[in-house]
């Protein structure tokens, strides 16, 4: 995005920050100025002169010795080549030692051209006279001016003014990198408006007055919108008598500063209004318009269109047409059509001002291979209430420059009308987030200059709709750092526990993990997120199993990579199965990895991404080093009460007699067991191999890193051993819970020290013999004490049939 310095001080007069400080202070303030071009860089001491007296050179047929009056009383001698000069033209003149902008190969020279007085086949000249080219533009620019020859004025220019001046070439165009969020700044009203904020200046933009004549806009034209969203508003007016000629020499310098060759009154007005509000207009002939009905429509598929460059364009029902009652007329937000173009022999005309879809027209760009100007602003996605706007605007222009005569009233198809957003504003929050200490009436000072409203009673700021980034209190708090200055704002260092140098709780978590796996003997491994559904047979998965409702890859690499995996056992016995088939022995490997668990399919929403902390091994250990690997990282991470296992898993993939899912204060965190025989062998592993998976997310809330110290025991312990006789089903973990319920508040510890079974215990029970340590913090225990809780203990055991060994 472009703008003119000078277009942008007609709505900040009091602006008058030098062409650098204004890129600097733009930029901070979040206007990011690529670069700046001064257009009179290279021009020094131009002035207007009238030429007095032409005589021809003596000694040169194509020089010509001019006599020029520049306002400084004696006339100035000048000897030029130019063929196009006469007596009594005004003409851009550069005086002695004055400057003028060079060129070699199409290349502007740097620096200019520096000229000094000297003679010319033996003739003193003072100066000389300029081109627009030598004035640094060019014909394109200025088409007043000759193809080949000096620049003329018109005869009201001033004799001795500045030429540069006059010529509009005193400004600077300015080069911004605007992002797409921020739809208000591709205006130069929009960065007029962020300028006035920026350099706390006050903002005026054009004043709009009511145009037309007693006429009804309706009986000229009518509009049908079937397409409301690809196209939320069309406006449109009407304009009869034309009279088409130059627009004003200011909007043509204003134009030209951005790039824009003018043309004539009616293409400038939309050009200019186009930059000025952002907002893209398009003229029809009245005339060419069938049945005086403009309809908003989708393209036929295949059908055939010839825009106003001549190229025939095939568009598809996916591209918005605009057409009359018998053809299409132009492509929407695009081009219009060769078949309703503004000729010179145009009467009455229709001004259209829209808003489109901004996908549809980036989209319909591409497929019809033309992107214009307009369509560059319409797929950034415009403010459907700035349209009105903009054609009455377009409208005040014609009448002010008497173009035309506009008809009263205006064409509005607006179905659902897009109000502005409220966000909670809060002072307190603002300064939190970013470390300063702002206070409320300077807050709300900044936002109104971005002329955002503020309801007192609801404390909220009333966003107008064209200010389509601002939609949370973060948004808010990012507008009052803009203008406090980021320059300003204190060195703090951020809440929580990155401030000192920790990481987050959950990662820490997962460190300890990888620790412990380590440290007992894993390595890392890495798999895919990307499966195959094979692999749920191969897991011997009953059909109805929520393990197969996995996310399918829209575009996967193959079949073998086309769902999301729901379980990591894959990919551990994958890695188990390689490891085994390459010799080699004894191996443990562990992985940390998400498994995606959709909510409902066909997806709605994301799916639930669950991290898991999977182990795995074969060769030396069994299904007991597993389950004191988990209770090993259990206890780094303070979970300190006892986790219970259930044998009863029903996990088809794990051995039916040597698996068990792993509870914590009554909540799933895991499973572990050995491989069952059929999977094992389906991944080519020829011996026992055990896995665990723990569930991160379960865990975290039970991990703490808190640890209180505890001396050492003052008091001795008592130490007792019971053996039992236990029914084979009952677990030890029963048992311990009776230790834990039973054995009081001074049981310290307790150890399971010997299991038996065979041909001394009868047929059914097993034999288990658990040490236990009292101890008491406060005193030496007594007998009476520890006997208590032993019976306690006993007693329990014998309700669930278990018999004291003899």
């Amino acid at each position: 995005m472009n703008t003119s310095m000078a277009w942008l001080k007609a709505y900040v007069p009091d602006l008058d920050a030098s062409a650098q400080e204004f890129a600097d202070a733009m930029t901070l303030s979040g206007s990011k100025v690529e670069g700046y071009v001064e257009m009179d860089r290279d021009l020094e001491n131009i002035v207007i002169g009238q030429i007095l007296k032409i005589e021809k050179h003596p000694d040169a047929d194509k020089l010509i010795v001019c006599q020029v009056d520049v306002g400084s009383g004696e006339p100035l001698q000048i000897v030029t080549g130019a063929p196009n000069v006469k007596e009594g033209d005004k003409v851009p003149v550069v005086l002695d030692g004055g400057r003028v902008a060079g060129s070699h190969d199409g290349k502007k020279t740097p620096g200019g051209i520096r000229i000094k007085k000297g003679k010319l086949r033996g003739v003193e000249s003072n100066g000389m006279l300029c081109s627009i080219e030598e004035l640094g533009s060019s014909k394109d620019m200025y088409p007043e001016a000759p193809d080949n020859g000096i620049y003329i004025f018109g005869q009201d220019a001033v004799v001795g003014a500045d030429a540069v001046k006059a010529l509009g070439l005193d400004d600077v165009v300015v080069e911004y990198e605007i992002t797409s969020n921020r739809v208000d700044c591709y205006s130069v009203i929009g960065l007029a408006r962020e300028a006035a904020a920026t350099f706390h200046k006050d903002f005026y933009p054009p004043v709009i007055t009511a145009t037309g004549n007693s006429e009804d806009v309706n009986d000229y034209i009518r509009v049908t919108v079937q397409d409301t969203d690809l196209c939320p508003r069309y406006c449109a007016r009407v304009v009869k008598n034309i009279k088409i000629g130059p627009s004003p020499v200011w909007m043509q310098r204003r134009l030209a500063a951005h790039g824009i060759r003018p043309i004539n009154n009616l293409v400038d007005v939309t050009n200019y209004v186009m930059e000025e509000y952002g907002q893209p207009m398009h003229a029809y002939d009245l005339s060419t318009i069938d049945g005086a009905h403009i309809i908003v429509r989708r393209a036929a598929d295949g059908e055939h269109f010839t825009t106003l460059d001549g190229q025939d364009r095939v568009v598809d029902s996916s591209v918005l047409m605009i057409c009359d009652a018998d053809k299409p007329i132009g492509i929407a937000g695009i081009m219009g059509g060769e078949n309703s173009m503004i000729t010179d022999h145009v009467e009455t005309m229709l001004f259209e001002a829209a808003c489109f879809d901004g996908t549809n027209i980036r989209l319909s760009s591409k497929k019809v291979g033309l992107r214009t100007d307009a369509s560059s602003k319409f797929e950034k996605g415009l403010d459907p209430n700035t349209a009105l706007q903009a054609i009455n605007r377009a409208c005040q222009l014609i009448e002010e420059m008497g173009a035309g005569e506009v008809v009263g009233g205006v064409v509005d198809a607006y179905a659902k009308v897009r109000e502005g957003n409220r966000v909670p504003f809060d002072p307190d929050y603002v300064n939190a987030l970013l470390g300063t200490d702002i206070d409320r009436e300077t807050q709300l000072g900044y936002l109104k200059k971005l002329e955002l409203g503020f309801d007192q009673e609801t404390s909220e700021v009333i966003v107008p709709s064209w200010r389509q980034d601002l939609r949370c209190p973060a948004d808010i708090a990012e507008e009052v750092a803009r203008f406090y200055g980021y320059a300003n704002i204190p060195t703090t260092l951020p809440s929580g526990e990155a401030t000192t140098g920790k990481v987050a709780f959950k990662e820490r978590v997962e460190q300890v993990a990888r620790d412990i796996a380590e440290f007992c003997g894993f390595s890392q491994g890495m798999v895919y997120s990307f499966e195959s559904p094979k692999v749920f047979d191969r897991l011997l998965l009953d059909g109805k199993d929520p393990l197969r409702e996995a996310i399918r890859i829209a575009n996967p690499l193959g079949e073998d990579f086309s769902v999301m995996r729901t379980t990591p056992l894959n990919g551990m016995l994958t890695s188990l199965g390689t490891n085994y088939s390459r010799r080699n022995k004894d191996v443990r490997l562990y992985e940390i990895g998400n498994v995606y668990l959709p909510k409902e399919l066909p997806l709605k929403e994301l799916p639930d991404e669950r991290k898991q902390f999977t182990l795995g091994m074969y060769g030396d250990g069994d299904f007991y080093t597993m389950k004191g690997v988990v209770e090993e990282f259990f206890d780094k991470i303070g979970m300190h009460r006892k986790e219970t296992y259930d044998p009863n898993a029903g996990r088809p993939y794990l051995h039916p007699g040597r698996q068990a899912n792993i509870f914590y204060d009554g909540t799933a965190v895991g499973f572990l067991g050995e491989v069952h025989p059929d999977v094992a062998r389906s991944y080519g592993i020829g011996e026992r191999a055990y896995v665990a998976v723990l569930d991160m997310p379960a865990i975290l809330p039970f991990a703490s890193f808190d640890r209180k110290y505890e001396g050492i025991a003052k008091y001795p312990a008592v130490s007792r051993d019971i053996s039992m006789v236990v029914p084979r089903e009952i677990l030890a973990g029963q048992i311990e819970e009776v230790l834990e319920d039973k054995g009081g508040k001074h049981l310290e510890s307790y150890e399971l020290f010997d299991v038996y079974e065979g041909s001394q215990i009868k047929s059914g029970y097993k034999s288990l013999a658990y040490s236990l340590v009292f101890r008491s913090k406060e005193k030496t225990l007594e007998e009476a004490e520890v006997s208590a809780a032993m019976k306690r203990i006993l007693d329990a055991l014998e309700k669930m049939g278990i018999e004291l060994r003899q």
